[in-house]
């Protein structure tokens, strides 16, 4: 059955079948995370960014990495974007996503695959979403060498939760290895460890400060041309400074 003949006690029902939702979209009157102990989240995140996303995305082909219920995905679709693509691991939030871009009306394609897969896809895309991940993988940085490498053709929104430190300092070239104090310096660069679990979450492997997401990015080849909300980075590809195997 198409948007059109789906009536709004439909929706809720098939909403409330598909639940629980982390995500809360708006399916046409209905919300499927009312609840949510962040607000009308991600809206209330998205709204802090938004300005600083192409208004027009007209020609550009988008990809959402770990797109959940698709919400990133339709903000998309509504600039203009000629092709959207969002990849999850949980086929729960990709049946949810399925089924909010079709009540909304929007053309995207969703597909089961991990960040570290993406080489598979064997297409670059103009705008990359890597909202909601990085501190969710084992293997944060190579995520975003692969993502470099296989996907990434423009520009890249980058966001992770932070934690620790909330400034940044320059880093020099090199150190000594007599030098040690520079890593109890709070604004260095720190990657936090959870061994077993945080905010109830065991897939939570990964905290970084903000010095240590800035340094991530700038290692995997990513230029910074903005940080307009917290924990959001608005990044380029640019050009590598190393040559790691």
């Amino acid at each position: 059955m198409d948007a059109e003949g789906l009536t709004t006690k439909m929706i809720r029902e098939k909403a409330v079948e598909l639940g629980p939702w982390f995500q809360n979209i708006n399916l046409r009157g209905i919300e499927t995370a009312p609840e949510h102990f962040l607000g009308d989240y991600p809206s209330i995140k998205w709204m802090k960014f938004a300005d600083a996303v192409p208004a027009d995305l007209g020609g550009m082909s988008v990809l959402d990495i770990g797109c959940n219920a698709g919400f990133y995905c339709i903000e998309m679709k509504k600039r203009g974007a000629a092709s959207v693509l969002g990849i999850d691991t949980e086929e729960l939030y990709l049946n949810q996503a399925r089924f909010a871009a079709r009540v909304l009306g929007f053309d995207v394609e969703f597909m089961r695959m991990s960040v570290y897969d993406i080489a598979e896809l064997d297409r670059k895309f103009d705008l990359i979403l890597f909202m909601g991940v990085l501190y969710h993988l084992r293997y944060p940085l190579l995520a975003l060498d692969l993502i470099y490498e296989h996907a990434a053709a423009g520009l890249l929104v980058f966001q992770s939760m932070l934690r620790g430190a909330n400034g940044a300092e320059a880093v020099a070239d090199d150190y000594p290895f007599s030098e040690t104090s520079v890593f109890d310096r709070p604004a260095f660069p720190r990657l936090h460890f959870i061994e077993k679990s945080y905010s109830g979450d065991d897939t939570n492997w990964w905290l970084p400060n903000k010095a240590c997401a800035e340094a991530m990015l700038r290692s995997s080849g990513f230029d910074i041309l903005s940080n307009p909300e917290k924990e959001v980075f608005i990044c380029r590809k640019g050009e590598r400074r190393w040559c790691g195997q």
